[in-house]
């Protein structure tokens, strides 16, 4: 009686533990978690790897502090971490361990009534800052300019601060929105708008990207292109169970890759 109450308990145990690892939970930014992953998940599923994913985009911020809680497997980010986040992982004795999931190129885009149809670095630095504040100061109709950008807590926000405006201040008169299909919603009822958003979000029937230095936001462009990024996954430690066999093939498969380009992305290995 006593050996078989033992071997309920050692089953019960073993099939807690291959629940626990049976499951992925995925947290970070917008412009991984919103398109990218939860295709690269409904494919890795189909391919018959019987595993549950659970993905929250709320922001890349939200990949660090949710790993370090120990809430996420997995770190979704537009971003590179910072030190100051780093600094964090060391004080509570974690390693943070970086994966190259795509390249990105952040498309700034206006309205289509809007006749710009190119922009100098100089010029965007100018308009996100505040700098320029009517679009016929770059060769546009008259007309205030309406600035749309990620909130703080976003990579692209900062990612963008960096590529694009000299790691300046934004204008305090730029719109806050939460995610790349809010500001694309803004520009293409506002022909006086103007934003940026992941390349997968470049293209829409009332706006369009406008090149940059003379070079538009498309994957063949990928090296020329100023505002071209990398985009990552974070793990604590080398990853272990499933999150290493999914990143695994989210990083390096045929599959995965066809995803990645699919959605708008650039895979890792065109980017080279």
């Amino acid at each position: 009686m006593i050996q078989s109450t033992a071997a309920a308990i050692a089953a019960l145990a073993m099939t807690a533990s291959v629940q626990a690892d049976s499951k992925i939970v995925i947290k970070g930014s917008d412009t991984l978690g919103a398109k990218l992953v939860p295709q690269l998940k409904e494919a890795y599923v189909q391919a018959g790897n019987k595993v549950d994913i659970e993905i929250q985009a709320q922001g890349s911020s939200h990949a660090f502090s949710n790993l370090l809680a120990g809430s996420a497997d997995i770190g979704m980010s537009s971003r590179k971490v910072k030190d100051s986040e780093t600094d964090k992982f060391n004080a509570a004795g974690k390693k943070l361990v970086e994966h190259v999931a795509a390249w990105d190129m952040i498309a700034v885009i206006v309205n289509d009534k809007n006749p710009v149809r190119k922009l100098t670095l100089k010029q965007i630095e100018g308009i996100f800052t505040g700098d320029i504040t009517d679009w016929s100061q770059v060769g546009g109709k008259s007309g205030k300019i309406s600035v749309y950008t990620r909130n703080t807590s976003s990579g692209t926000y900062k990612s963008f601060q960096k590529l694009g405006m000299s790691k300046r201040d934004y204008a305090t008169h730029c719109q806050k929105m939460e995610g790349n299909q809010q500001i694309a919603t803004e520009v293409s009822k506002n022909p006086l708008g103007i934003g940026y958003v992941g390349l997968a979000y470049s293209k829409g029937e009332s706006y369009r990207a406008v090149k940059v230095d003379n070079v538009a936001a498309s994957p063949s462009k990928v090296a020329k292109y100023p505002l071209a990024r990398k985009l990552f996954y974070y793990t604590i430690g080398e990853p272990a169970g499933e999150s290493a066999k999914f990143l695994d093939w989210a990083t390096s498969s045929d599959k995965a890759a066809e995803v990645v380009g699919t959605v708008g992305f650039i895979p890792t290995s065109a980017a080279k």
